[in-house]
């Protein structure tokens, strides 16, 4: 039997309970300990899954009790997490993006390019088994050259106007996943051209944000990429990719719940709405990260994304951002 893999969890709010539930299913892996600075948080979900409880993370890692950590609190901890992970020589999988300030993540990062454990950040999307497919597809030349790639992310419905002070705006909160998407099939882009709208919240816009993206990306062999982002979307989460080669088209279509479509006199091809949620969208998803990440931990193999892969998709993000504000397309150099 493979000897049980010891996870601390830092953060117990959403995205901390999907990683909780992600290593309840895992057996090799068991929740030793769960930090959060608000304690009762920690001890529900260590109530249903285990482990012990603090607020201060140095407990954690002086407990020699953790074999990895997943870092699920808020952004503005990240960086100081990941360098703690460093320093005590545990590997890490944080939660996206590494950080709201590309100097923060670059005053980490010939640490984290030095050290002697796995730091994966968590793209999801990139263990969607259908965009692996897909990205399998289009590598293996099934469409020739790939010359478009078209990313489409709507969400159902817009975030609490409490959470959007401390989102960092659509580009570094939403679009950095479609960005790092955009590099798991084209890791060369070379510039960045984005325009942000705002026609449908009112809070959204008293944020200084925008409700609705579109960001083209051109790559290093003038391949370009179009992702289409919007903070609502009517008929439930809509996820879907579309790659376009020289000699064919790969697409990855919407779930839903239900294979059953409807003929009638009023409508034909009617079936249930999409899935209305990413916990929905991408549970699997977020499983077969964690087990990736566990096997990082084990000295196998892995295909989780790294530090890097973390900062490349803030570079983009903050290119996108800029490019908005002033309407210019930005170059970029993700090797520098």
């Amino acid at each position: 039997m493979t000897q049980q893999i010891r996870v601390g969890l830092f953060g117990t709010g959403r995205i901390g309970q999907v990683h909780a539930m992600s290593l309840a299913t895992l057996e090799e892996a068991t929740l030793t300990w769960v930090c959060d600075p608000y304690l009762e948080g920690a001890k529900r979900t260590a109530a249903e899954f285990g482990g012990r409880v603090s607020d201060d993370p140095a407990e954690v890692f002086a407990s020699g009790e953790v074999d990895a950590v997943i870092v699920a609190s808020p952004t503005a901890t990240h960086v100081e997490l990941i360098e703690q992970s460093i320093d005590a020589n545990i590997p890490v999988l944080c939660e996206k993006p590494v950080d709201l300030e590309i100097a923060r993540v670059d005053a980490l990062r010939a640490k984290a390019a030095a050290a002697d454990v796995p730091i994966a950040l968590g793209f999801n999307k990139r263990f969607d088994r259908h965009f692996v497919e897909l990205r399998r597809r289009v590598g293996a030349g099934e469409i020739g050259a790939l010359e478009q790639l078209i990313i489409t992310s709507r969400d159902p419905g817009e975030p609490p106007a409490a959470y959007l002070p401390q989102s960092g705006g659509i580009f570094r909160d939403m679009t950095i996943h479609d960005l790092d998407m955009a590099r798991y099939f084209l890791p060369d882009i070379v510039e960045v051209s984005a325009r942000g709208a705002n026609v449908f919240s009112e809070s959204i816009r008293e944020a200084g944000d925008f409700d609705s993206t579109v960001v083209t990306l051109r790559g290093s062999n003038d391949e370009l990429v179009t992702i289409l982002n919007s903070r609502h979307s009517a008929y439930g989460y809509d996820q879907r990719i579309e790659a376009f080669g020289s000699t064919g088209l790969l697409q990855v279509a919407n779930k839903n719940d239900s294979l059953v479509r409807h003929w009638g006199t009023r409508s034909v091809e009617g079936t249930s709405p999409y899935q209305n949620f990413f916990l929905e969208r991408y549970a699997e998803a977020y499983r077969l990260e964690v087990a990736e990440f566990l096997r990082a931990v084990r000295g196998l193999p892995s295909r989780s994304p790294g530090f890097e892969d973390g900062r490349a998709a803030l570079v983009l993000a903050d290119a996108a951002e800029k490019s908005a504000r002033t309407g210019a397309a930005i170059a970029v150099d993700l090797s520098a």
